[in-house]
């Protein structure tokens, strides 16, 4: 196996695409603004009760972003993670997406990078932090064995040439002569193909994707679960990044468009059930108006599991007003004690639970 893996290899040689004239069949760009349409109208429907749909949105788009990646895990073992409660190894990558999204929106405003980098470290910097926000310093493949690069099926650039292919790209990123949705795409499978990282390239590089759209105001609360729309056919997906490497910039912003149908679509879904959802908690739940409950139901679209403590400072109320309000809704069967322990109990919301599932579960299906 060795032998195979001696001698020279190649790797890329990756244009630089800062200034270049962006050329698109006039029906990938017609598709391309039907779709940035789509993801408009969306972002304005969350209306005034955006704060806890854009929450749930940001962490079903980091669940689907991490399943491109092969790391799976179950909404409430999610939950469990982002508060501190399980150490499964996919959970707790899943809660670094969703940290990882977080700093890519708040940094929308200023794509720099150092802003990149602090990306894929928030990412990282829990299990990897040896290259947390760091430039690879290592040639890279993708595919093959892992004895070496040379039956891989690509070979990211020498990584000497990632930071100046790095600044290139950022300043493509800068550019505002180009449709949103489509500079969005292209910025990605230029990232995907510098491949700038050892470790958490696929992430960073969608994460990017969600601080172009908004930074350039296509959109302005919602994340789009642009990744549940590319897991229906993550093969397509590789085939249109392998497209843009041989020269075919068209495919992968027609995909991108496809997939923003595909993650609206499924995402209407997802606020649908949860309306329906908070809406029927209004019948059942039992509490005076100026009651921690209301508030707390609120709390639950964007943390599933619970526990007193969460609820005490999530919501700034005294502990026996935090625990009053858990047991208004375990009464109205909003709420679920699990653990059966006498101290630090945790309750769950099963319902948003199944609604994440049957989320997640919509991504995977081809429609």
């Amino acid at each position: 196996m060795r032998e195979r893996h001696r001698g020279n290899y190649q790797a890329a040689v990756v244009p630089e695409i800062a200034t270049v004239d962006v050329n698109l069949p006039a029906s990938v760009l017609a598709l391309a603004d039907e779709a940035s349409i789509a993801i408009a109208h969306f972002d304005a429907s969350m209306g005034s009760d955006v704060a806890p749909f854009a929450a749930v949105l940001l962490r079903s788009e980091s669940a689907s972003s991490s399943q491109i990646e092969q790391l799976t895990s179950g909404a409430k073992a999610v939950a469990l993670a982002d508060i501190g409660e399980s150490t499964r190894y996919n959970a707790t990558q899943i809660v670094a997406n969703v940290h990882q999204m977080e700093a890519a929106i708040a940094l929308a405003d200023r794509l720099d990078i150092e802003s990149v980098l602090t990306m894929q470290k928030v990412l990282m910097e829990q299990h990897h932090a040896d290259i947390a926000g760091k430039w690879r310093n290592q040639q890279v493949w993708i595919g093959g064995s892992g004895y070496g690069p040379h039956q891989a099926e690509f070979v990211p650039p020498h990584h000497q040439d990632v930071p100046a292919l790095m600044d290139d790209l950022v300043t493509f990123i800068g550019r505002n002569d180009l449709p949103v949705l489509a500079q969005a795409a292209l910025a990605h499978a230029q990232f995907e193909t510098i491949h700038p990282f050892a470790d958490g390239n696929g992430r960073t590089g969608r994460a990017l994707m969600h601080a172009m759209l908004r930074g350039k105001g296509l959109t302005r609360d919602a994340t789009i679960p642009i990744s549940a729309g590319l897991l229906a056919d993550t093969e397509s997906y590789f085939a249109t990044l392998n497209a843009y490497r041989q020269g075919d910039a068209a495919a992968i912003v027609e995909l991108a468009a496809e997939a923003s149908f595909r993650a609206v679509a499924n995402g209407r879904e997802l606020v649908a059930d949860l309306r329906d959802m908070r809406e029927r908690w209004n019948t059942v739940i039992h509490a005076r108006r100026d009651s921690a409950a209301w508030p707390l139901a609120e709390l639950l679209l964007r943390h599933p599991v619970i526990d007193g403590d969460i609820v005490q400072r999530e919501l700034d109320v005294t502990s026996a007003n935090a625990h009053r309000a858990i047991r208004h809704l375990a009464e109205a069967g909003v709420l679920t004690e699990f653990t059966g322990r006498s101290r630090n109990r945790l309750w769950q919301a099963s319902e948003v639970i199944s609604a994440l599932d049957d989320f997640a579960v919509r991504a995977g299906q081809r429609r």
